[in-house]
């Protein structure tokens, strides 16, 4: 989400953060910003601090209290050593003074995007009566450790990063056996689905979606 009042400079970013798989939010003043996080979904803000609303320091403060792990990048032409120390110990994780080099900017958006997939990817995750562990390669349902073979381990990772959205077969077999092999049989997907859910109990979560391949699904919160 890019959050700049002067529409020349947010067109100019909007245009060269975008990207394959990734969508743009452009804001140009605190409420609209405020609205479109309620909506949930947002990665990384850039953000201006001097807004025809108020200060983009508000909102800062306003993440950091509420959703920590959006990173959270101070675009600015206030650029006195006194103002980059006072954003980055108000939360900001970078701090960007006007005028900048594009690719520079680009570089640290993408810094900032690794940092956060990184640290979701090596966090528990814990799913009712399971906890699935990628960092240590531990799984647990309630207190019984299950060993899984790495494939079971892929297609798992696979599963529950997407729950609630339908992985077609092809893209599983893909994403698994990615050996180098010209050709998969089909079948072992199917073979490795059915000893995952007998490993983890897990007929009601991992579901078959006929035609077009598997789901974990996402139950009411």
């Amino acid at each position: 989400m890019i959050v700049e009042d002067d529409i020349g400079l947010n067109q100019g970013l909007c245009k060269a953060l975008k990207a394959e798989n990734r969508q743009i939010i452009s804001c140009q003043d605190l409420k609209t910003a405020k609205e479109q996080l309620l909506f949930g979904g947002v990665s990384l803000i850039l953000l201006d601090i001097n807004l025809p609303d108020g200060s983009g320091l508000e909102l800062l403060r306003e993440v950091k209290e509420n959703t920590p792990d959006i990173p959270v990048i101070l675009l600015t032409a206030n650029d006195t050593d006194l103002d980059i120390v006072d954003g980055l110990e108000r939360g900001a994780d970078d701090y960007i003074t006007k005028p900048f080099s594009l690719s520079v900017l680009r570089a640290r958006v993408n810094t900032q995007l690794r940092k956060k997939m990184t640290i979701h990817k090596n966090t528990p995750i814990q799913i009712d009566h399971f906890s699935f562990d990628f960092g240590t390669m531990t799984f647990c349902v309630g207190e019984a450790k299950v060993e899984l073979s790495k494939t079971e381990q892929k297609l798992l990772r696979l599963l529950v990063e997407n729950r609630g959205r339908t992985m077609t077969r092809g893209d599983l077999v893909d994403r698994i056996w990615t050996d180098g092999a010209e050709y998969v049989d089909e079948n072992a997907l199917s073979v490795t689905i059915k000893r995952l859910r007998d490993k983890l109990g897990a007929q009601e979560y991992i579901k078959t979606v006929y035609g077009i391949g598997y789901s974990w699904v996402k139950k009411e919160e």
